[in-house]
């Protein structure tokens, strides 16, 4: 036949199983990209699965996304740029079908004939032993020719009834005359005898290496056909080059240069850089960072055994047009072999892709509070855009097989590209907040595309095991997964005692090729920071001070950051109930709220704050004395010291968040005051993830007003001897799994 060029229109038609889902890693890559670096090359997918088994493939970030979809083998027609039917074709083939029903019932005679449960559309699938499939062959013929139907049979033992005159290859002529493509442009490639009428329709065509010998025998002498010596996408790539469909070699190259290796061992990718940077005369000015939580200090802390390595971090460009920096020093002397790779970003892009969509679409969704979220397709891809671009640095840094550790959704879509640019990686991924549900999960409109990324990781890390099953849970309505691996919760975590437990969780599950392995790591506190604050003059000084104010009342502490999540309206109306039901508390207790507020650019938190005002004013002004004042409020930040010092003058740490991934200020009380040598309440909500871990704490249900007034008054009559009994319990806990423990067990389980 007469070779095309790479110009002019093409149409790859090709099986899924044993073809363009085959083959050796490298040659998949290499048709894939040919594929995307070629628009002219429209892509069909025609398979025998059903289209709700081809949806997880169109969700699959390292597939080339099809033009259309031909499956239910040739009984469905999909147009995947709005996933609907392609009309009048699939109009045409619903016309010659029966209907499921009247075939099941006509095929229920024959005893033997197994139908399949798989998904499917006008057809009815079944399976026989291949013996007695011989004997009824001709009668379920006869029954099908009743019915208008057709048999195609496969492997001596499948068969499909379907409407007559349709298998893939009718269904694929129809469609080539719908698109106008002239035949010597259309390439089909397959495996199995199923296959076979693809190639009777005269186009060019291919049998992939290790296919049916079936189907080899029939195509033998066909001369439109190549018999092809490698498997799956390598006989593709064959066939495109022996028809002359395209400039393979020219084509690959064009479509993305080899990776360029780094030399680090490992890559961490984070949304902030190591150190804060202020503009001081016109200059940066770079420090150590001061973040509360310490998790960056302790991410560092693995850098500093001599191995290169990197951290992956956006930067905002320069407005003024100066040189961007994309390589600096983080620490010369504690980490002199440690280099900050600075995606650069614009002041819009970092608005958009952490302060506004980051918080508006998803963040909603990952903490349950599903109605507030605002989802908007010109965002979304400008976050891609941004991942890509994380993934294209962390590429750029790591050396070959290192390790990625990969910190929270912000960074979503970097597992795809970041596999698709180096395969060779081992790829790992840290999820810092709570984790919903499959339902919950679902509203997301691009929720495929997030978990086909996230299923290219190596290892991905949760807080607590219900986070680890919410996952699963999620998987299991938009991928086939299998679970490979499972482990009991306890004794380590709580398993029915609070509202986040679970008894048992995966551990490892099985997409595809694909093996993904998961674990439990929840963040711990950093004890040692914590004990050289409690040292200092000033914090022993302000825990005087505020003992000095508050006098011989309790202090009930809460620090929050302003968050309808954190159930702070649910707090302030129960600590109203607590003083309305009883009066002989009035007076003897003080509320301290310590809310630290939004950026300005949130505006979403606003109508809270406001709300926060007024309950806040509406206490005070019905219970405030002479000498006593219920609530006292501070809707600003405090510096780390000042919140130790906080914590050691607290009676009672009342955390009430009505859901939240895990919650470090209740490890950070709990540690204040191990190391001060007393002994405090910790009152936490049972849908925080530290609730799993922290026993010894109140737990109450932040949905139930009955509930957080009754734990509170418990938590305020408490003796001493169930107080102190309680602080060892969670100091040991504290303790033992502190921030260190979290990071080193986190990276042993992706070596391992």
């Amino acid at each position: 036949m007469s070779a095309t060029t790479a110009a002019q229109p093409m149409l790859l038609a090709t099986d899924l199983d044993g073809t363009f889902l085959a083959g050796a890693p490298a040659r998949r890559q290499q048709l894939y990209r040919l594929v995307v670096a070629h628009p002219e090359i429209r892509l069909a997918w025609v398979t025998g699965r059903g289209l709700e088994n081809v949806l997880p493939l169109l969700a699959d970030p390292l597939l080339p996304d099809p033009d259309y979809v031909i499956c239910d083998v040739g009984a469905t027609v999909i147009r995947t740029s709005d996933m609907q039917p392609i009309q009048p074709l699939q109009a045409e083939i619903e016309s010659r079908w029966p209907g499921e029903h009247a075939v099941a019932l006509a095929m229920s005679r024959f005893t033997g004939l197994i139908r399949q449960n798989v998904p499917q559309q006008r057809r009815c699938s079944y399976w026989c032993q291949p013996e007695l499939l011989n004997e009824l062959r001709s009668e379920i013929e006869a029954v099908a020719r009743g019915l208008y139907c057709e048999v195609l049979y496969s492997a001596d033992q499948y068969l499909d009834i379907l409407p007559r005159d349709t298998d893939k290859g009718s269904t694929l002529g129809m469609l080539v005359r719908h698109l106008g493509v002239d035949s010597p442009h259309v390439l089909v490639a397959g495996d199995t005898l199923n296959d076979l009428s693809m190639y009777t329709e005269g186009y060019a065509g291919v049998c992939v290496g290790d296919s049916e010998p079936a189907l080899l025998a029939a195509t033998d002498a066909m001369d439109n056909v190549l018999h092809a010596r490698a498997t799956g996408c390598g006989g593709i790539l064959e066939a495109i080059d022996h028809f002359g469909m395209a400039d393979v070699q020219q084509a690959v190259s064009n479509a993305r240069p080899d990776p360029e290796y780094g030399k680090a061992g490992l890559v961490m990718v984070y949304h902030r850089l190591p150190y804060e940077e202020k503009i001081v005369d016109g200059k940066p000015v770079r420090s150590r960072h001061s973040s509360p939580n310490g998790i960056i200090p302790s991410l560092l802390s693995f850098f500093g055994d001599g191995h290169p390595g990197s951290w992956v971090a956006w930067s905002v460009e320069s407005r003024k047009g100066d040189s961007f920096e994309a390589h600096t020093a983080v620490d010369v002397e504690r980490y002199p072999h440690l280099t900050a790779a600075r995606v650069p970003l614009t002041r819009n892009e970092v608005d958009v892709f952490y302060k506004r969509f980051s918080k508006e679409a998803f963040w909603p969704v990952i903490n349950t509070f599903w109605e507030r979220a605002r989802f908007n397709e010109d965002d979304w891809q400008i976050f891609k855009d941004v991942n890509r671009r994380f993934a294209e640095a962390a590429a750029a840094e790591a050396a070959p097989g290192a390790v990625v550790w990969l910190h929270d959704y912000n960074l979503w879509m970097v597992p795809s590209t970041l596999r698709e640019l180096r395969p060779d990686l081992k790829i790992a991924f840290f999820h810092h907040t709570h984790f919903p549900a499959g339902d919950i999960f679902n509203v997301i409109p691009w929720r495929r595309e997030i978990l086909g990324s996230l299923l290219a990781c190596d290892y991905i890390g949760f807080h607590i095991p219900r986070h680890v099953e919410n996952f699963v849970d999620a998987l299991r309505s938009a991928v086939p997964v299998d679970i490979v691996s499972s482990a009991s919760c306890a004794p380590r975590f709580l398993t029915f005692g609070c509202a986040v437990g679970v008894a048992t969780m995966a551990t490892g599950l099985r997409h595809g090729e694909r093996t993904v392995r998961l674990g439990a790591h929840p963040v711990g506190t950093d004890v040692g920071r914590i004990r050289e604050c409690m040292a200092l003059p000033q914090v022993q000084s302000d825990i005087a001070t505020i003992r000095t104010e508050i006098g011989d009342r309790k202090l009930v502490l809460a620090i929050e950051r302003l968050d309808y999540g954190k159930g702070i309206l649910e707090k302030l109306q129960a600590f109203e109930r607590l003083l309305d039901s009883d009066p002989a508390m009035r007076g003897t207790l003080t509320l301290m709220l310590v809310c630290v507020p939004a950026a300005r650019e949130m505006t979403v938190y606003r109508a809270l704050q406001t709300q926060i005002d007024q309950a806040v004013g509406r206490i005070n002004g019905r219970y405030s004395t002479l000498d006593w004042t219920p609530v006292r409020f501070f809707a600003r930040s405090l510096p780390f010291e000042e919140v130790v010092a906080h914590y050691a003058a607290a009676d009672v740490m009342w955390i009430t968040p009505l859901r939240d991934g895990l919650n470090l200020v209740a490890k950070e009380f709990v540690a204040t005051h191990g190391v001060h040598g007393s002994s405090g309440v910790l009152v936490l909500s049972e849908f925080a993830g530290a609730a799993a871990e922290l026993k010894g704490a109140l737990l109450t249900n932040p949905h139930d007003q009955a509930d957080l007034v009754a734990t509170l008054r418990l938590a305020l009559t408490m003796t001493d001897g169930e107080r102190d009994s309680r602080q060892r319990t969670l100091f040991e806990i504290v303790s033992r799994f502190d921030l260190a423990r979290w990071g080193q067990d986190f990276l042993q389980a992706v070596r391992e």
